[in-house]
């Protein structure tokens, strides 16, 4: 069984903008290419990374934060990203202690999977069969996916008593978004972190926000605060158009009024008294 991700604050966690630009930097790059060798750090999270040994990638798709690798032998390459974890294309491996596991493609290029955390997971499980990784089966419908829906979001949201942000970041009435996109669109929705209930007006709302925030943080390459990095390893650029995230103390740049920041299940959240009323 995969063990759950750590609960807590992810605030560094890569969410669907991060992982999706990653997604298309590297899917044209190892489609059609042989995994010729693998290695892996000695932690059972990183070991079945060596289970694709001998395979050919035939694409690389997502699945909210997960990265999923079809191989030609009818099973999937699954990675998760935990909340340091980067994947890049590279010459060599040797150099860096971070690396925990690469895979030798069929030249002199390495797939290289690097986490300093070491908070990411790697499994190779027959395709469409996550019984063994309960937070990608449990998952609801993608954000960016047609089958997110305002009204099944709405019917998501409430059969919950939990807080709409822990909602959220379980994955179950969408998936792909965490802490940095959540705080975005709450404060576009003006819906205020605290609640647990909302009308199906305000979960419509949120539905749009929810899909404008990601789409705009993936059209700027993810949010990059301290480590996420591109396959490229280049920074995003969305941390500069952010506008409640991160931001405590500054004026809301509707109202102008303060924002704020209170932790919630054990996380916390900014938000602008004035624009989103408990």
């Amino acid at each position: 069984m995969w063990p759950e991700l750590p609960s807590g604050p992810a605030d560094e966690m890569p969410e669907l903008p991060e992982v999706e630009t990653i997604r298309r930097q590297l899917a044209p790059r190892i489609q059609g290419r042989r995994i010729q060798d693998a290695h892996s750090h000695e932690s059972e999270k990183f070991t079945p990374a060596k289970d694709a040994i001998g395979t050919t990638i035939q694409g690389l798709n997502r699945r909210g934060k997960y990265l999923i690798a079809s191989l030609n032998d009818g099973r999937e390459l699954i990675i998760h990203l935990g909340m340091t974890g980067s994947l890049t294309i590279s010459p060599d491996t040797s150099d860096d202690p971070y690396i925990r596991a690469w895979w030798h493609l069929d030249d002199t290029e390495y797939l290289a999977y690097r986490d300093v955390r070491r908070f990411g997971r790697i499994r190779c499980v027959p395709a469409g069969q996550y019984d063994t990784i309960p937070t990608l089966a449990a998952q609801g419908p993608d954000a960016l996916s047609p089958e997110f829906t305002p009204d099944g979001f709405y019917q998501a949201l409430r059969t919950s008593r939990r807080r709409i942000p822990t909602q959220l970041l379980s994955q179950k009435p969408v998936a792909g978004v965490g802490n940095i996109y959540g705080t975005e669109a709450l404060w576009m929705a003006g819906i205020h972190p605290a609640k647990r209930q909302i009308s199906r007006m305000a979960a419509e709302k949120l539905h749009a926000a929810l899909v404008e925030v990601l789409r705009a943080g993936l059209a700027n390459g993810g949010t990059t605060l301290r480590d996420y990095r591109n396959a490229d390893g280049g920074e995003g650029s969305h941390q500069n158009a952010l506008a409640c995230y991160g931001r405590s103390g500054q004026p809301c740049l509707r109202c102008a009024t303060p924002l704020q920041h209170r932790t919630y299940d054990a996380r916390t959240l900014t938000f602008c008294p004035q624009c989103q009323p408990r």
